[in-house]
This record gives structure tokens, sequence and C-alpha cells, in this order.
């Protein structure tokens, strides 16, 4: 049986996935991009997606943060191949409602240089942190974080991508999706939070959520071994029933 090629879209930072570390899903064919700093709107990064998945006769979606929010937009466009999506610390639409969050993130836009590099990206660092990160595979760390984003995002690239995610509402197209999907959550989602993922799984009709214990947001990072074998299993649960 040949298997569907999974699509990984990357999160915020835009980097590309390290595939490597997706040990759990090595029988399948992998495939991962950068996103582009110029875009200012989802649906123009869900065009990148979508013609890189173009390049495969069946595929899954598998979007991380930012990267989920992507893969929505190009999953509720229901293209042909779409054979799966998975949404790992996921939202429809941008759930962070703290004033002054919004406030610290919308400021990017007027930090540039080194501002942009010691101050914003601390600061997301921070947000994004969670108790468990040094738990898991790799012992992923804040610093970490921080030298994801200093090596592979811009600050264009930053303040567009941020500003695309809190315009963007996905709420509405969700019921437009029609393939199995795995809504994967950290326990500890400091800056998403549950209600996040509890809005995909009502919206999308054929969907489950998976809760990985004592991982955060940044799990597909930290915990690379259970985020992999999480999305094996559903993989390979939706391949039995369909058989």
């Amino acid at each position: 049986m040949t298997l569907p090629t999974i699509i990984a879209i990357p999160c915020l930072s835009g980097a590309p996935w390290d595939l490597e570390t997706l040990e759990s899903l090595s029988d399948y064919p992998l495939s991962t991009f950068r996103l582009s700093d110029a875009h200012t709107d989802i649906e123009a990064h869900a065009d990148d997606t979508l013609a890189v998945a173009g390049r495969h006769r069946e595929y899954v979606l598998v979007g991380d943060s930012f990267g989920a929010q992507v893969a929505l937009a190009a999953a509720a466009r229901r293209p042909e191949g779409l054979v799966g999506l998975v949404i790992s610390g996921g939202f429809a639409s941008m759930p962070v409602d703290n004033l002054l969050t919004r406030l610290k993130i919308g400021a990017a836009r007027f930090l540039p240089g080194p501002l942009y590099r010691h101050l914003v990206l601390p600061m997301h660092a921070k947000a994004l942190e969670s108790r468990f990160d040094t738990e898991g595979d790799s012992c992923w760390s804040r610093a970490d974080t921080v030298r994801l984003f200093r090596k592979n995002t811009s600050w264009h690239g930053y303040v567009r991508r941020t500003q695309a995610a809190l315009k963007a509402d996905y709420r509405q197209q969700l019921a437009m999706i029609d393939v199995p999907t795995l809504i994967l959550t950290p326990e500890d989602d400091t800056l998403i939070g549950a209600e996040a993922a509890g809005v995909l799984l009502s919206g999308i009709a054929n969907s489950v959520e998976v809760v990985l214990e004592r991982t955060g947001h940044m799990f597909r990072l930290s915990h690379p071994a259970r985020y992999a074998e999480a999305i094996a299993t559903f993989l390979t649960n939706e391949q039995r029933q369909a058989a």
C-alpha cells in the first residue's frame, strides 16, 4: 500500500521542520518547506502549502501553531489529494484575548533590529514556555526558542505572520473540512489555551483530540518522539478503518 505524503507546515518561526526527529513517521514520505516572509495573510501561505502538496497524489497536512491555521485554510478548500489533517497547538482564530499580550504582539512592528532580536523574541519565547519543556527528548528551553527565531525569522516575517494570525478567523470554514482530523493538544499551553482546541473539535465533523500530558506549546520540538507517535497512531487507525 502506498502511504500518503506528510506535508509539515512550519510554525511562526517559518523554519522547515527537522524531519529526522519524527522517527515514528519514517515509513511515510515526508516534505516540508520554509514560510515566505513576504505574505501578509494566511491565504497566501495556504497557496504555498497547496503548491507543495500538489506534487503528491495523496497527502496529509500537518500544521503546528501558526502552521495549524495555515493547514486549516488549505483544508477548507477541499483540495484534491488531501486525505487527512493534523492540527497541533492550533487555533481557528487567535485565542489570545488578554489586551496586554495582544499589545505586546502588535508592538513588534515598531521594534526592528536589535530591539526585535533582544526584546521581542525573548518576550515571545517566554509566552511559549512550559514547565514541561525540559522533560522532553531534547530538553528544550526558552533559550532554544530564542535561537530558533533568531536564526530563521526576520523581523518582517515575524511582524507579517503575527499580524496575519491576529486578523484571520476560520471558525466558519471549519465545517468545510471533510477529512479525518487529529487535534493534537499539549497539556500546558499557556499562550493558546484549551478552548482553542475545543473550537476545532466542535467545528470539524470528523475530528478527534489527543492531549499529550506533560507537554507545552513547543511540544513538537521538546517532545518529538511522543509527538510523532501520536500522529503515527492516528494515521494507522484511519488506514485500518478505511481498509
